[in-house]
């Protein structure tokens, strides 16, 4: 048989372009594997590949863990004005009372302020008897309520009072205030509002 120089029924071309193409598949399957793994390499070992924005995109939830209150300090009580007014000087018989509160930061930076029930109470009372206290009967959730307050701006929110009285362990059938005057003070981490004087018809 000549290998050099094919022989058949068919022209030597044929037999030329089919050795071609045998031989071709292969050098170019082999071609294009090196060609692909040394492209990897090349983007795995340069600064500037894409292996570096992944290592950057990794680093990115650690910022966000601080949050935008990340590093601001509690209120201290000396930076704090508390207020408490009622929306009325007497509620008639049948009428909720309700109160407006205030917390003013005094301070020269803005700070945390804690509102739930842990660290605020809103206290009725009439003469030496307490009548009732927003902590006493208040859901375990509400005992959180961190405010972020800037320098020299206050955060309000309104009151009501159910015309209820109270005890610390929130016991049941207690009975009901009578008319009569009352006030009301409103106490956060330390600050203690001046009393709000209104009447109960």
């Amino acid at each position: 048989m000549n290998v050099v120089r094919p022989t058949g029924p068919l022209p030597a071309r044929v037999y030329w372009v089919r050795r071609l193409v045998v031989l071709g598949i292969p050098l170019l399957v082999i071609v294009l594997v090196v060609w692909w793994f040394a492209g990897r390499g090349d983007s795995a070992a340069e600064p500037g590949g894409t292996t570096t924005p992944a290592a950057e995109q990794g680093a990115e939830p650690a910022a966000e863990d601080q949050g935008d209150e990340g590093g601001v300090a509690a209120c201290p009580a000396a930076s704090l004005a508390v207020a408490i007014t009622a929306t009325a000087t007497s509620f008639a018989e049948g009428s909720d009372p309700t109160f407006d509160l205030t917390i003013t930061n005094s301070g020269t930076v803005a700070c945390l302020v804690e509102a739930g029930t842990s660290q605020a109470e809103v206290l009725i009372t009439s003469g030496s008897d307490r009548i009732w206290s927003s902590r006493d009967c208040a859901a375990a959730e509400a005992a959180t309520n961190q405010l972020l307050i800037d320098a020299g701006d206050s955060h309000q929110q309104q009151l009501g009072w159910d015309r209820t009285r109270s005890a610390e362990g929130c016991p049941a059938d207690l009975p009901a205030p009578n008319p009569g005057t009352y006030s009301a003070t409103f106490t956060v981490q330390g600050a203690a509002s001046q009393p709000t004087v209104f009447g109960l018809d």
